[in-house]
């Protein structure tokens, strides 16, 4: 598992801490993945010092880490008890992978930018999560070998809620996705049941477009 976060980081790592729980977030088990998993392994060299600052910051390749509140907030509305399968589309830097493996049972991966993954799976294997696989794909298709999951995250926007990801959930199971224009969207969360789905809206929101061919052109 990861590994304590270096204790030059120490301060600012609490800092953040308390900065989310001014923001709301109350989910001691999130709190305490965000104490454990080190933000500053998951930037470039060249932001490590603004690395528990609660903003975004790039990661190459056009993309970025996104704003810590973001993640925090995205998993506390999932509230996972450590037991589920767990489906992220995006696996970016693979920060948010690290605080699901914190959370979750098994958590599966999809990225579709080669650069980013292989960098993420250097740095989580360096941590030694047990629980974690990867993959290089089209994230809007999802991972129909290990369908069904009790949670898929999706963090990037789609102009529609992709018909592969909401039949890999398990009854009862969650999706969180930015649904709307390039510009803006709202968080979704889509729940399957026995007969169907439901959806709430959570917030607007504004994310980077998810490529795919159930999302949009690149």
């Amino acid at each position: 598992m990861a590994s304590a976060v270096g204790q030059q980081f120490g301060g600012a790592r609490r800092r953040l801490i308390e900065a989310l729980r001014a923001k709301g977030i109350r989910d001691l088990n999130v709190l305490h993945a965000f104490d454990v998993v080190p933000r500053h392994r998951f930037v470039p060299t060249g932001v490590q010092h603004r690395a528990y600052d609660d903003a975004a910051l790039p990661i190459g390749n056009g993309q970025t880490i996104s704003q810590p509140w973001v993640h925090a907030r995205y998993l506390e509305l999932l509230a996972l008890t450590g037991s589920e399968r767990v489906l992220e589309i995006g696996t970016g830097s693979g920060f948010q992978t690290a605080l699901l493996a914190q959370l979750a049972g098994q958590v599966f991966s999809i990225e579709r930018v080669a650069p980013l993954l292989d960098n993420a799976r250097q740095i989580l294997g360096a941590l030694a999560y047990p629980n974690i696989s990867l993959m290089h794909g089209d994230g809007t298709l999802g991972w129909r070998a290990y369908a069904p999951f009790d949670a898929i995250l999706v963090g990037a926007a789609s102009p529609d809620v992709p018909a592969p990801l909401v039949a890999q959930l398990a009854i009862g199971g969650r999706l969180l996705i930015p649904v709307g224009g390039r510009e803006g969207q709202s968080l979704l969360e889509v729940t399957r049941t026995a007969t169907g789905t439901t959806e709430r809206t959570i917030a607007d929101v504004r994310f980077v477009p998810l490529v795919g061919e159930h999302g949009w052109d690149a």
